[in-house]
């Protein structure tokens, strides 16, 4: 039994290494070699300097029946003058007057690396990459994200004192009709209003869809660490099927699964950290889409339909364009379901009150670090009836061990009888060997949870611990926090019983260590809840070891690998 134990233990740490292991070959460009999975990039390729992405086409009735065009593919770069330069507290922002688009954002708040480097550039439009935000009419030959505007004048800069700054573009008249696009920053906001108001210019009534859309390249973010990997792409919210991620690959074969028609929800663009979401109105329908636009190039967005404007009237549609960092609490106040761009998988319902919790430890303690030392405390306080059961076993197991392991060099010629004699002795020790499993099994699921509340929290970027840990986001740069993450395993090891077969006691010892290993390229915010786990464990465990009387005994790893 005590073998069948030990097994069911490194089946679970064997089974992680495996999922580690395949994290690792998608991070090097290479397919899973466990569990393959959809590459959430298109084939590689350069995109053009400036991109303009194909007009999105709906046949003159709802939005449900919509049919999309064609891609075109590059259009002519962007003239320097036609770029319109817009601040805040929070934003530079970049627009072009081709159309009125955003074609560049950076977040003045978060740094693009290390504290004190230039901020992060979330939107642009350049030679290497291209990730920028849309709007325009349909249903006819209407102005466009392509039709040339004109900025009207007015403040491009929030102003000391100013609560809110209004940026207009309007354009000619296309087809009898002019598109006047107002942009509405407020301090201290990452949500834009957009609105767009269709004046009917002609002399017959028009009725034309609005479209929203974000166009991006299919180039992944880079990861801070090579054994993990985020999800970057399009993503779909509706109350129907809630949060649905669409890969890149699949919208370049045309097998994309989503809902396309629905009256709430948003749709976004993901990456670790930061997103944007374009957010119409709820009760508002609209055709959700996904699709390549060009070489490398794709785009999400939602087309919905508007009243008919009758000539010489005008008709307003409100949208909300969110750009900025996937802060949970920032997230839900915008619409419901935009928090979950923060992805935990299938183990959300752990981790957002984990998150929580979190977050109002940092209330209370001002320090990303030591929330994180005293989250990880606070979660074995809970857990602590539950390991010192756990403990206990353990504790009677290397109690008994001695006698089990002459037992078996007594009895290894017959093993039928040394099964029963081992569970003789069980029985009158009342030991149970999966004593010691089940415990730590359950805790399993809290513990993933905790791992992908930091890995996942924006909130780690930049964060500072204490001395040489400036980033709690990125690695120990003296790989300070691995060493001790790597002696703590050594101990906790040590404290455990070691099995009666000589190859399974090797592996005890090598699998951890191998283990910490990798620790070595994990974000120093990990490595610090590993090591203030572990500290807790050997507390904990060599507690009960003395209170039971189990002499402390440190096994020798040298010596069992001379065996």
């Amino acid at each position: 039994m005590n073998d069948i134990r030990r097994s069911i233990l490194w089946v679970v740490f064997g089974f992680s290494m495996v999922l580690i292991w395949d994290k690792w070959q998608i991070h090097n460009g290479n397919a899973p070699t466990f569990f393959p999975a959809p590459v959430t990039t298109a084939p590689a390729a350069n995109p053009p300097a400036a991109v303009g992405s194909t007009v999105p086409t709906a046949s003159a009735g709802s939005p449900a029946g919509a049919e999309l065009a064609a891609p075109t593919g590059a259009v002519v770069p962007v003239p320097a003058a036609a770029r319109v330069e817009v601040g805040t507290d929070l934003f530079k922002l970049s627009f072009n007057t081709e159309g009125g688009s955003l074609i560049g954002a950076q977040l003045l708040q978060h740094a693009s690396g290390q504290l004190g480097t230039e901020p992060i550039q979330l939107l642009t439009q350049t030679a290497d990459h291209t990730y920028i935000a849309q709007s325009g009419l349909i249903g006819g030959s209407f102005p466009t994200h392509q039709t040339p505007m004109t900025l009207v004048p007015g403040p491009t800069v929030l102003a000391d004192g100013e609560n809110e700054l209004k940026v207009s573009f309007e354009s000619a008249e296309v087809g009898g009709v002019k598109l006047l696009k107002t942009y509405t920053l407020q301090r201290g906001s990452y949500v834009i209003g957009v609105r767009h108001d269709v004046i009917n210019a002609g002399a017959a009534p028009v009725s034309p869809q609005l479209y929203v859309q974000l166009v991006r390249d299919g180039k992944l973010t880079t990861n801070e660490t090579p054994f993990y990997s985020t999800f970057t792409g399009p993503a779909v919210y509706t109350e129907q099927q809630k949060f649905q991620k669409v890969d890149f690959d699949d919208i370049a074969k045309g097998n994309a699964d989503f809902v396309k028609t629905a009256s709430d929800g948003y749709v976004a663009m993901v990456q670790h950290y930061f997103t944007s979401a374009w957010v119409l109105a709820e009760g508002s329908a609209r055709e959700n889409f996904a699709r390549k636009v060009d070489n490398n190039l794709f785009a999400v967005g939602t087309i919905t339909n508007l009243p008919s404007v009758a000539p010489g009237q005008s008709q307003s549609v409100e949208a909300r364009l969110f750009v900025g960092p996937q802060q949970e609490t920032v997230l839900e106040t915008v619409t419901p379901g935009l928090e979950l761009v923060k992805d935990y998988g299938w183990l959300t319902i752990l981790a957002k009150p984990l998150y929580w919790l979190l977050e109002k430890i940092h209330g209370y303690v001002g320090n990303w670090g030591w929330s994180i030392v005293l989250l990880v405390v606070l979660i074995k306080a809970a857990f602590y009836w539950l390991n010192a059961s756990a403990y206990r076993s353990m504790a009677k197991m290397k109690a008994i061990n001695p006698r089990i392991m002459e037992m078996r060099e007594r009895l290894k010629g017959n093993p039928q009888m040394m099964q029963q004699e081992m569970m003789k002795m069980y029985r009158e020790e009342k030991v149970n060997p999966l004593g010691g499993c089940f415990p730590i099994l359950i805790q399993i699921p809290v513990f993933i949870a905790l791992y992908w509340v930091l890995l996942s929290s924006v909130e780690m970027r930049n964060a500072p611990w204490i001395g040489w840990i400036t980033d709690l986001s990125t690695l120990d740069p003296y790989y300070v926090l691995p060493f001790v993450m790597t002696l703590t395993t050594i101990v906790q090891t040590a404290l455990n019983p070691l099995p009666p077969d000589p190859l399974q006691a090797k592996m005890m010892w090598l699998m951890p260590l191998m283990f910490s290993v990798m620790f070595f390229f994990f974000p120093a915010g990990l490595v610090l809840y590993w090591i203030t786990n572990n500290l807790l464990t050997i507390a904990q465990q060599a507690f009960i070891n003395h209170k039971m009387g189990v002499p402390l005994k440190i096994t020798n790893p040298f010596e069992l690998f001379k065996k």
